[in-house]
């Protein structure tokens, strides 16, 4: 069931670092950098934080690269450092979660039999508004930013920047390539392939590397010399031989899932839930509210996408929904929510990443409140399930009897 999702996360990480070998992300970056003034420090940050995890994939990747740098021109504007980090994170989830590259998003697609493109259609209209409501938050504490851009600073990181690539038009090729399969509707891997090779290509007609060169950086990753340490701390990247941890952690959460439901476990705990649920819209929001306490119980976010993703599979075949309904519930409630527990994998990387506690950045993370929150508000006053609530009942006596 995850031998897909396993196969996506090995390609991403090549992917990453042929990205930054053939100048894409430097692009972004660089690019993304002219446009900061003091009034729309905030919400450019999170927006351009959006499109690189969006363009990439990963929110920990965008954290340790573009946010960087983030915190370090915050500070220089007087933003206090838990605004900034709150930013960076709104951004960098919701567009983890909207990027067909995500790992988590590939494997909730995965877990729930979900269809990768249907799974992220179902969540797009919650996350816009989460991110939109978040975006505009944060506009009104950016009125509160003082003190002037620290220009020396930026000029320092594109000067590295473009000294060290070519950041014409054509950097953006496989950003272009790569999206531009995805909304015709090709299938991830496929697609993530293709994006590989566009960047190697890149790569070698545009930054001018060597064809072995363009392929080593794809198992191997990258070590830019920019002659800024900023700069290469920012572009590192582990390529295929990066994703070892979060590969051995993906295989140990499926595993564990797998034992689980071979175990009876999951069945037991489905059967107690059943006899709560009332109808579908009872079960979607117990599915959110699951995934956030296997969140903070099992300090893992694959965790709280395989659990809640195995356990309630039956239960929502029994209520005739979608897959993609179980699939938007647990990464909606469950993907944003991780960085939020102070022990939890998430948060330990991103306070060591941001330099900023936990509970510091906590209530300027808005994303990671209101995406549950529009999940459950959604779920309960839409009309989605309008006119089934008859048919409802029936299903819940019958599982209840069972």
């Amino acid at each position: 069931m995850g031998l897909q999702a396993i196969l996506i996360l090995f390609i991403i990480y090549g992917l990453i670092a042929t990205w930054v070998s053939a100048g894409t992300i430097p692009g972004l970056m660089y690019y993304g950098l002219s446009i900061l003034t003091p009034d729309v420090f905030l919400p450019a940050t999170a927006l351009l934080a959006m499109v690189v995890a969006f363009s990439i994939g990963s929110s920990w990747t965008t954290a340790g690269t573009l946010g960087v740098a983030f915190i370090g021109i915050g500070s220089g504007l007087g933003v206090p450092t838990p605004m900034t980090a709150g930013a960076i994170l709104s951004g960098a989830y919701a567009g983890d979660k909207q990027s067909p590259l995500s790992d988590t998003t590939n494997l909730a697609a995965a877990v729930t039999n979900t269809d990768l493109y249907d799974h992220i259609r179902a969540m797009r209209n919650g996350t816009v508004l989460a991110f939109g409501l978040s975006v505009l938050l944060y506009a009104v504490l950016g009125l509160r930013a003082v003190g002037e851009i620290p220009t020396g600073r930026v000029a320092e990181i594109q000067g590295a920047l473009a000294g060290s690539y070519d950041l014409s038009v054509l950097v953006l090729l496989p950003l272009i390539v790569t999206f531009g399969l995805a909304l015709y509707g090709i299938p991830a891997l496929p697609t993530l392939v293709a994006g590989v090779f566009a960047g190697a290509f890149t790569t070698i007609f545009v930054q001018g590397r060597s064809f072995t060169a363009a392929w080593t950086v794809f198992l191997d990753g990258t070590a830019p010399e920019t002659g800024t340490a900023l700069v290469n701390d920012l572009l590192a990247s582990g390529g295929i031989s990066g994703s070892a941890w979060t590969i051995a952690v993906v295989v140990a959460a499926l595993s564990l899932g797998g034992l689980l439901e071979r175990t009876g476990v999951l069945a037991v705990l489905a059967h107690h839930l059943a006899t709560a649920v009332r109808g579908p819209r009872s079960l979607v929001v117990g599915t959110g509210v699951s995934a956030i306490f296997v969140n903070a119980f099992s300090a893992q976010q694959y965790m709280s996408i395989v659990v809640p993703g195995l356990t309630l599979r039956n239960l929502y075949d029994e209520y005739g929904l979608s897959s993609d309904d179980l699939s938007q519930a647990i990464e909606s409630a469950g993907t944003p929510t991780g960085a939020l527990f102070p022990w939890h994998a998430g948060a330990v990387y991103m306070s060591a990443v941001f330099g900023v506690g936990t509970l510091a950045y906590a209530p300027y993370y808005f994303f990671a409140f209101l995406s549950p929150l529009i999940l459950f508000a959604t779920t309960l006053f839409g009309g989605r399930y309008d006119g089934s609530e008859q048919a409802d009942s029936a299903t819940s006596s019958a599982v209840a009897d069972d």
